[in-house]
């Protein structure tokens, strides 16, 4: 797909969102400073930033320690159908009802 920095400024986007084809290169230098601009970048914009596709430790704490406001991830479950989701959410209090 097309993608350009300019759409961040241009529409009224609030969320961030990292691609996990990023997430899975944290450990190398190069692209942990791509991981953390886009991050201080969203940040310095207002908006939330999210990491998908986390699947290692390393990775989720180098992304708490860049304040990323949503992490995602095979890390923490597998997809889950609808149902099953929402149980999974309760029980980690990850949500409220």
């Amino acid at each position: 797909g097309y993608s350009s920095l300019s759409y961040l400024a241009d529409f009224p986007i609030d969320i961030l969102k990292i691609d996990r084809s990023f997430v899975s290169k944290i450990g190398e230098h190069k692209q942990e400073a791509i991981v953390s601009a886009m991050v201080a970048m969203g940040k310095a914009m207002g908006m939330t930033v999210v990491a998908e596709g986390i699947e290692t430790q390393q990775q989720l704490d180098y992304l708490q320690d860049l304040e990323c406001d949503i992490a995602q991830g095979f890390f923490f479950s597998k997809p889950l159908p609808e149902k099953e989701a929402t149980l999974f959410l309760e029980q980690h209090r990850l949500i409220t009802s």
